[in-house]
């Protein structure tokens, strides 16, 4: 086991299944205490914290909606008591409602910025204290190459929140730097995870999958592994000349604002 997180806490929101579960096991294996959010899947999130057990780290699982300000600082002071104050925060809880321009559901929308823009709000707010006290933080925002610009129907709305959350790295960053905390944000193109594949049949799975494929690079779409590794750099010592900058992994697409 990596010792370079050894005695640090990170909070991952979102923790308990695809890109969150890769990350928190990602930061484990880096030494770190973890305290895995979710939301509504505890079978899930006890499931990571055993196969971090298991591994020979320390877990723990917490509940919160991180669009609840009060549900959030609750989250951060129960994770200070029983694993200490959070060193390390991921914000990668979010939502991916469709929505295009010209036809979008309000509500959905409402929903998407309340947990992809105002819960990494909350739970910056919620966790910077701790690291002001100790000279020493690592947040790391998961947005999307949706907040660039990406040819995927559908992502209007959703691109819109991971757009505000580059702004706001961007601003966390310059409040929080002279406190010896680093803020940056990881920008995944797309990932196998249950929140893209869900509601699809096999042979829709199966044509998403290789026309994705076939925008990207290096050939393959994303596993969300693809993506902890970068979120762990991020929280690592080794980032710390790098802070207010967004890291795309995404496997090279092209399909950047064009048409097909």
């Amino acid at each position: 086991m990596q010792a370079e997180l050894a005695g640090k806490t990170a909070i991952v929101t979102g923790g308990s299944r695809g890109i969150g579960r890769a990350i928190c096991l990602e930061l484990a294996g880096r030494g770190a205490r973890v305290a895995v959010n979710f939301r509504r899947q505890s079978e899930a999130a006890d499931g990571v914290v055993r196969a971090i057990a298991d591994d020979g780290g320390s877990a723990l699982a917490v509940q919160a909606d991180v669009s609840v300000r009060s549900e959030v600082t609750d989250m951060a002071a129960r994770v200070a008591r029983e694993l200490g104050g959070p060193d390390v925060l991921v914000n990668n809880a979010g939502l991916l409602c469709p929505g295009q321009l010209l036809d979008y559901d309000e509500d959905e929308f409402d929903r998407m910025w309340r947990t992809n823009v105002k819960g990494v709000l909350y739970c910056s707010e919620a966790a910077a204290p701790h690291m002001i006290r100790r000279g020493w933080g690592r947040i790391v925002n998961l947005a999307s190459n949706a907040a660039i610009g990406t040819a995927m129907p559908g992502t209007t709305l959703y691109a819109i929140t991971k757009g505000a959350v580059l702004t706001l790295t961007k601003r966390m960053a310059f409040e929080l730097s002279p406190s010896g905390i680093t803020v940056n944000a990881v920008l995944p193109g797309f990932t196998k995870t249950d929140m893209v594949l869900s509601g699809k049949t096999p042979a829709e799975v199966e044509r998403l999958l290789t026309d994705v494929a076939g925008r990207s690079l290096v050939g393959r779409t994303g596993d969300p592994e693809d993506i902890a590794s970068v979120a762990g750099f991020l929280c690592s010592p080794a980032s710390g000349f790098m802070t207010g900058q967004f890291l795309m992994a995404d496997g090279g697409r092209q399909d950047y604002l064009t048409h097909v």
